[in-house]
């Protein structure tokens, strides 16, 4: 749902781009240092059972952010200085589904939620992922569908650590938010893949040949103008 916000703040992330370019960062080792960010991230949530607890939600807040925002300079800096290749979006794709396993991962040991509201939450935001790269390698463009990407998660699991804070329930209740949405856009991944699969069927059913029977032996009257190119 934000991918075409998204697309908007990569156009404003040019010049960190540049910055990123000059000291000679390439669009891989930016991920791989999102990567490092959230696994940090990760260890912070694991940690908010000890007596610093505000403090930790902070960090894991702030180490969330700083890899959202590697998470998408590193597509900028990809597609601006012409730096997009397989492997790399291979990687990207591969490193977030880690993040998002790690972070989860770590909010359960902390006792950040209900365990079945976290298993449900990492679940579902991997089958939105899985449900992606299939409906993609049928051929099916599936960016942006769907009402919870990875950036919505991001932004929900942000501000809900945010009010955890001064009130710790919001955290879980943040997860359990994950868990519902994530499964409603798998949902809607699937139905999207259907219709399109359903229309492609339709089409190649009007552009199959018309077949004309006829006759052995009567090949004198068959009418050419009856058969479809």
């Amino acid at each position: 749902m934000l991918t075409k916000l998204k697309q908007k703040v990569q156009q404003l992330l040019s010049s960190q781009a540049r910055v990123a370019h000059k000291i000679g960062l390439s669009p891989n080792i930016v991920t791989l240092f999102g990567f490092i960010l959230s696994f940090f991230a990760a260890v912070a949530y694991a940690l908010v059972t000890t007596p610093f607890q505000m403090y930790f939600l902070v960090a894991a807040v702030a180490l969330l952010m700083a890899s959202g925002f590697c998470d998408t300079l590193d597509g900028v800096l990809a597609r601006t200085y012409n730096q997009a290749t397989v492997f790399g979006g291979f990687l990207d794709s591969l490193l977030d589904r880690y993040a998002d396993a790690f972070m989860l991962a770590g909010i359960m040991i902390g006792g950040g939620c209900n365990l079945l509201a976290g298993l449900a939450a990492l679940a579902s935001s991997l089958m939105v992922s899985y449900s992606r790269a299939r409906g993609e390698a049928a051929g099916i463009k599936m960016e942006s569908i769907g009402i919870a990407e990875r950036p919505e998660r991001i932004i929900i699991l942000a501000v809900s650590s945010i009010i955890a804070i001064l009130w710790f329930p919001a955290l879980n209740i943040g997860v359990i938010i994950i868990a519902g949405l994530a499964t409603f856009t798998v949902l809607q991944r699937g139905l999207y893949v259907y219709r399109s699969f359903r229309n492609s069927d339709s089409k190649n059913k009007e552009s199959i040949p018309t077949v004309i029977k006829v006759p052995v032996g009567n090949w004198n009257q068959l009418d050419l103008s009856l058969v479809k190119e």
